[in-house]
């Protein structure tokens, strides 16, 4: 057999936990980006909708796109945020609580499910491994962009 890439396997591994969440969240008539929104948003105070991407991660287009349906489907409210008058609040309705709470059980259904069957020992491994794959990323130690300068340069000569 041929010996898979690292890439091959978290790709494919996120695709497989990605369409798992999205047939789940199907069932309760949203989608997993939805459901990883409403668990990103403080359920008590709100959450300042310029945190909510870094938090989750994502460009602010997609995450606009993602808040206006929540918005649109009575999940969510915008508020002007009290401690800073150009902000807002991004807060749940009573129905986002109840997704919400939808969403958090299958992630720790999920979870437990994985810790039930993968030792300590290898969970710990992998995060181990994952934390040093995302430091390595984030300190562009696999990629030097002045690197990536030379050979563009090289390729224009």
């Amino acid at each position: 057999m041929k010996e898979k890439t690292i890439d091959y396997v978290l790709r494919t591994t996120w695709q497989a936990v990605n369409k798992m969440y999205n047939e789940e969240a199907l069932k309760f008539d949203s989608t997993m980006a939805t459901g990883f929104t409403l668990l990103s948003i403080d359920p008590e105070e709100g959450t300042p909708s310029t945190a909510l991407g870094p938090k989750m991660g994502m460009e602010a287009t997609s995450l606009s796109r993602i808040l206006k349906t929540m918005e649109e489907r009575g999940l969510i409210e915008r508020k002007p945020n009290p401690d800073d008058g150009r902000g807002v609040l991004i807060h749940l309705t009573d129905f986002g609580r109840e997704k919400r709470e939808y969403s958090r059980e299958r992630v720790l259904t999920f979870n437990n499910t994985i810790r039930e069957n993968i030792s300590e020992e290898k969970l710990t491994h992998f995060y181990e491994v994952a934390e040093l794959i995302n430091e390595m990323i984030s300190n562009k130690k696999i990629y030097n962009q002045e690197e990536i300068s030379n050979s563009k340069e090289n390729i224009v000569k």
